[in-house]
C-alpha cells in the first residue's frame, strides 16, 4: 500500500467538498458520495453481523464480503475504475445456492427478527438495498459498473437467506408475518 494516514483530520472537507480516489473534488452531497457512504454503512453492518455467533461457513463468506465491499468502495471512489467482476457475482450466487439448499421453501413472508444474528443479517439486507438504490441513482448520470449493481442485488438476497439460517443456528424458526395481527388483538 502506498499512502498511510498519519493524521485523521485534514480540514480539506470543511467547505463541503471531499476528494475522490482520482484526486478530483466533489460536493459531499453528490450521488457518488451518497453511494460511497451507503457502501461504507453496509460494510459496517456486515461487521456487526460478524460480531455475532455464526457458523464457520457463514463467517468465512462474510469476512470475504467485507473485503469485496471495500473494493467496491474503491471502485466507486475512482470514476471509471472496475473492481467487482463477474467472478464476485458468481461467488455470491454459489453461496446463495449452497446456503439456501437445506432451507424449506417459503410459503409466507417473514419478519426481520428472531435471533440477534438474524436481525443483524436483515439489517445488512436493508442497508444493502439502500446502497443498491444509491448506485442505481448514480448510474443515471455517471457510468457505474453493471457488476457492482448485480453484486449488491445478490448480496441482499444472501443476507435474507443468512437471516433464516441464523435463526436455525439459534434453534429458532422463521418469524412469520401474520396479516392484521396487532398486539392485543388475539
Amino acid at each position: 500500500m502506498g499512502h498511510r494516514l498519519s493524521k485523521i483530520y485534514t480540514r480539506t472537507g470543511d467547505a463541503g467538498e471531499t476528494g475522490l480516489g482520482d484526486g478530483s473534488r466533489v460536493p459531499k452531497e453528490s450521488a457518488r458520495i451518497q453511494a460511497l457512504g451507503d457502501i461504507d454503512e453496509l460494510n459496517s453492518t456486515v461487521g456487526l453481523l460478524l460480531a455475532e455467533d455464526l457458523p464457520g461457513p457463514i463467517r468465512d463468506a462474510f469476512e470475504g464480503i467485507q473485503h469485496d465491499l471495500f473494493d467496491l468502495g474503491g471502485e466507486v471512489s475512482i470514476p471509471g475504475r472496475s473492481a467487482i467482476g463477474e467472478v464476485h457475482v458468481k461467488r455470491l450466487e454459489d453461496l446463495l445456492d449452497g446456503f439456501n439448499a437445506d432451507l424449506p421453501p417459503l410459503k409466507e413472508f417473514i419478519l426481520p427478527g428472531g435471533s440477534r444474528a438474524a436481525a443483524c443479517a436483515h439489517l445488512v439486507r436493508t442497508v444493502c438495498r439502500r446502497a443498491e438504490r444509491s448506485l442505481v441513482a448514480l448510474a443515471r448520470d455517471e457510468p457505474v459498473s453493471e457488476r457492482a449493481r448485480q453484486y449488491l442485488n445478490r448480496l441482499s438476497d444472501l443476507a435474507f437467506v443468512i437471516g433464516r439460517l441464523a435463526n436455525r443456528h439459534a434453534g429458532r424458526g422463521d418469524v412469520l408475518w401474520q396479516p392484521g395481527r396487532t398486539k392485543g388483538s388475539q
